[in-house]
Formats: C-alpha cells, structure tokens, sequence
C-alpha cells in the first residue's frame, strides 16, 4: 500500500456514499455503495479468509480509492446504480457474473399501476429504475418508501376488495376507490422522483403544497404533506444495507475533466443534450434531457415536435436551440452551463447560429458517433482547448482551419459520461417519435372534422363501428345520436370528401 492511499484511508468520512476502486492508470475498475464509508473502505485492505478469487484479483489491482458523500443509504443505493451504469466498471460485471441485477418496475400507464421488483426487464412499456447489485437492499429500501408513497404491489391479479396492505397504510386502495387513480399517480411520481434523485426539490415542493392546503384550510391533506416531509427528512437516519455493502461534484472525475480539457469559466452544473429524430423527413422531433451534477435530471427533460416540415437536420436543430433559448424558456428553465448536440459539425454549427442571433454565449460542443468524436468550432463553441490538458488525457487531436475534433481513449470518464448523454437525448427523441407515428397511423378522418371531439367521436364510432359505417348511417341516424348541429356538420363534411 502507497503512502498516497494510506493517507486517503484515514480521511475516509463516516458518512453514507459511494466509493470508487481505481487501477495504476486511475481507471474506475470497481464502484460500491456505503453506510459508512470509513468502515467499508477499509475493509478491502484487512486481511480475512474469506473472500472469493474475484475479490482477491480485485483488490490485487487497486491503486488508489475516492468517494462521494451522500445524505443518506437511500441517496447511496440509487447513486451508485446510475455511476455503475455510467462506467460498467469492470469488477462490478465479474464480481456478479454469475447472478442476475434487479430492477424497480413500474407500470405507471396500466389501469392498475403497481411498483414491483423484477431481474428480467421487458419492452412492456413500463418504467424501469436499476439495474441494482443487491435484491436485498432495493426490496429493503422500496419498504421504506413504501410508507411515505403507498403503492400496489398487485400485478395482473387484481383483489375484489382492500388488501392488508392497505389497512397497514402501504397500499391506496383504489380497488375500492380509496383513493383517485389520479392522486395515486401523482403519488408515484413522486416516489419516481426520489428514485431519480430528486429527494431535495421533493421536500421543497411538498412545503409548498403543504402551505396551499392548510391556506385553504384542507387541514387534513396538510397533515398528510407534513408527515410525507417528515418522513423524507428522517430517512437520512434510516439503516439499510449496514457496511456489508447532492453530491460532490468536485470528485466527479468527468465534470472536473469537461471543465479541465475545455477551460470551462463554471463548472458544468448543468448540462442539455439535443437530438432530432424523424422517419423519411415525418414526425419530426427534438429531445432536450438535462444533467444535474453528472446526473439525470429526468423531470426536467422537455420535447419538440418541430414546425419546420421535411428531412432537414440542420434546421431542425437550428429550430429546437432557439425555441429553447426562447426569453419564456429562458425565464422558467434556467440557462445551461453546457450544451452538447448529438451530431458533427453541420448540427453543431446550426445550434452555434440560433444561440448567436439569440445573444447567449453558452459553450457548445458536438458528440460524433463515428469514433465518438468531441467535436469543437473554433471560433463558436465558446470553449479554450487547454492542450496539455488533452495530452495528458492522451486525446487525438485532428484540426481544421473551423474545427477540432477530440478522440479520448473510450475508457474515458468525459467520454462516458458524454456518451451517456447523448445516449439519453437519442432514446428520448426516438420514444417521441415512436408516439406520433402511432397517433398518425391511427389518427381517421373524423380527426379533421372541425367542431368532432373526442367525445363525440367514440361515441359515433361505438355506435358505427367504424368510419366506413359512419359514412353510411343516414342524416336521421346521426342527428338521433349527436344532435342536429353536428349531425349537418359530419353529412356536410361527408359529402365534401366523396
């Protein structure tokens, strides 16, 4: 053991965290979760006869050790998921290569949401929140939560009355209308919203709701919002996985590099990523996710459908950046310290422009695929290289006389997390537009019928079958089911396409 990480063990806190293993090359080769992170750390550098030949290779490798500081074991669980994610470090793969990773599913879209425990996830259209090492600890920590957001754990069978469950105050009972379907939704959004990270905007926003209720004199839902804050605070005391296994951004290796190799004035708090996607130049969208401190901000991700019509890339971007830098986007989401545009120089320039003619000077910068290039305008991304920086970080430079193009070593933190960006703009985008195609494909003609709502509509198609029998019922038929003016409004607008 160096003098180096001899000195960083006793400066090991004793609070919950996540704890980062590295190699003599300062790569990421294990990521582990913490109650306390003095006692756990050390752990790995006192002899025992216990460990299994992969734990033994492991520690063989480490060279050096680092940590964030979380404000609970909840905070660490779900941190540690998101950066194993980010690196897939290598011993995390070994170490469970014989076991499978668990998920948090959560039907939020069926009739009868439920939040259930899976290790198979499937394309079902359900929420998944993991993959997490122990089905242990994410059952344990779903159990805490579980008594500050109740939720059904019913999947498929659903019971003809109340469960235990909902008489110990852990279920909604909406089997039997105890609670709305729309207050058990908004209930899961906030449970997805601790999940993601988000547990101090939580509490500050249930403070609010909390003042508006008791103002309108709902005593009995302040009361409610109390306890849920209550419970929150309180779960920074809670014990969940012991030492058997807002964050510091300053020991994020990736922002302190991003800031570093760009000569970045702030740090990157928050970072947009921007994607288009189409199908042969239809349904054209865009995708904005935002990263908060290297990590998903999922509640603040935003969508485009774009206006300008056609196959057209370039200006499409040019569209979503100034509509995202429009003064009333500005006023309710803030300025980003960083933009990254999924695409090469064509992308990159056309954001460059809208930013320009909208007067911000906010540094941008491109994420090629092929070879995953950072790709830099010299005269627009608004950035510094800082080239000994690069070389230390053996980048591949290649320049132009209007750009540079960056390929860092792909076990690269910066690239990590930057391809984890775009990965997350291009999946947004792409689920975008998944859903206007389906709606085009599924929209009828009784949708360009002026003053036909939906209402209206499922009712004549209940009644018709279908638009061929609409097109035939007669003007008596109609009037007797919607009335006269609408009926003379469908004959009108039947006539007219025939």
């Amino acid at each position: 053991m160096t003098n180096q990480l001899k000195n960083k063990l006793d400066s090991l806190p004793i609070s919950p965290g996540v704890y980062f293993h590295k190699d003599k090359n300062g790569k990421v080769i294990y990521i582990g979760k913490a109650a306390n992170l003095k006692n756990r750390v050390r752990q790995y550098f006192q002899s025992s006869k216990l460990r299994d030949p992969k734990t033994i290779a492991l520690i063989a490798e480490i060279v050096d050790v680092d940590w964030m500081v979380v404000d609970s074991e909840l905070d660490a669980l779900f941190l540690e998921a998101e950066l194993i994610r980010r690196n897939l470090p290598k011993y995390n793969i070994l170490l469970r290569d014989d076991k499978s990773y668990s998920y948090i599913r959560i039907n939020y879209n069926n009739p009868y949401p439920s939040v259930t425990v899976t290790r198979s996830p499937l394309d079902d259209k359900a929420k998944y929140y993991g993959p997490y090492l122990s089905s242990r600890d994410i059952k344990g920590a779903l159990r805490l939560l579980r008594k500050i957001f109740p939720y059904s754990t019913h999947n498929g069978i659903i019971p003809n009355r109340a469960c235990l469950q909902y008489h110990l105050g852990l279920c909604p009972g909406i089997e039997e209308d105890k609670t709305s379907l729309s207050a058990y939704k908004a209930n899961l959004r906030m449970l997805m919203s601790y999940i993601e990270g988000n547990r101090k905007n939580l509490i500050v926003n249930l403070d609010k709701s909390m003042h508006q209720a008791a103002k309108k004199q709902d005593f009995e839902r302040a009361s409610v919002l109390r306890n849920q804050i209550y419970a929150l605070k309180t779960l920074t005391k809670q014990r969940l996985f012991t030492d058997s296994e807002t964050i510091d951004i300053s020991k994020d290796r990736a922002i302190t590099g991003l800031v570093d190799i760009l000569s970045l004035k702030d740090v990157p708090r928050r970072i947009e990523g921007y994607d288009i996607s189409h199908m042969q130049g239809t349904d054209n969208v865009a995708s904005m996710v935002v990263f908060k401190n290297g990590l998903p901000e999922k509640s603040e991700y935003r969508k485009f459908k774009m206006r300008l019509a056609g196959n057209n890339d370039f200006g499409h971007m040019f569209e979503v950046i100034t509509r995202r830098l429009s003064a009333k986007n500005v006023k309710a989401w803030g300025v980003p310290n960083l933009i990254l545009i999924d695409g090469g120089r064509g992308q990159l320039s056309s954001a460059i422009r809208a930013r320009d003619e909208l007067g911000f000077s906010i540094p941008m910068i491109g994420l090629a695929k092929r070879e995953e290039e950072i790709v830099v305008d010299n005269s627009g991304s608004n950035v510094e290289l800082n080239y000994e920086s690069l070389k230390y970080h053996n980048t591949i430079i290649r320049e132009t006389d209007k750009f540079v193009k960056l390929v860092l070593p792909v076990n690269s933190d910066i690239v990590k997390l930057l391809q984890r960006i775009r990965d997350e703009s291009h999946r947004f985008a792409v689920s975008y537009h998944s859903v206007l195609k389906q709606k085009r494909q599924t929209r009828s003609l009784l949708d360009d019928i002026p003053g036909i709502g939906p209402v209206t509509k499922k009712k004549l198609l209940r009644e018709f079958g279908s638009l061929t029998g609409i097109t035939q019922a007669s003007n008596s038929q109609l009037v007797g089911l919607v009335g006269l003016s609408k009926a003379n409004i469908i004959s009108k607008f039947k006539k007219t396409n025939n």
